[in-house]
């Protein structure tokens, strides 16, 4: 299963910055991010081509950090198919935590990285978007895309 790395980060210039002079000192390549604003703290979420590797470079620098499991989905980028891949969370009244998105080649591919409640959730939703005709990126093929 493909892991983010979730860094809990005080809310201040510069602090971002480390993180990616951190990442790039271990030659771990950042795929993806996205950064959320808590007021005095943020949460920044990574795809990286080698999360343990990063996430063990952060833990030596004193980052509060850890690995989280996700969902890869790969998407046609086309309209109405992230509909099609939210309505089967819905069907099954199963909750996302957390979700984002980012186009692989325009017009071709996306990827839509989602978080559950717990691992059985994710276990379950990877059966059932399969059922549905969508492919699951594993490890590697989300790290090296």
């Amino acid at each position: 299963m493909p892991h983010q790395i979730n860094i809990f980060i005080e809310n201040r210039p510069g602090r971002l910055r480390s993180i990616t002079e951190i990442l790039t000192e271990a030659k771990v390549n950042i795929r993806a991010f996205t950064i959320q604003d808590r007021g005095d703290f943020g949460l920044i979420k990574l795809i990286v081509d080698k999360p343990k590797q990063g996430q063990l470079a952060l833990a030596d620098r004193q980052f509060a950090c850890a690995l989280k499991d996700v969902l890869a989905v790969s998407i046609p980028d086309r309209p109405g198919n992230l509909h099609k891949l939210t309505s089967v969370f819905f069907e099954h009244n199963i909750n996302i935590v957390d979700a984002y998105g980012f186009v692989l080649e325009p017009n071709k591919e996306g990827v839509c990285c989602i978080e559950f409640e717990n691992a059985e959730d994710l276990e379950r939703c990877k059966a059932l978007v399969v059922k549905e005709g969508f492919k699951v990126l594993e490890d590697e093929e989300l790290y090296e895309f």
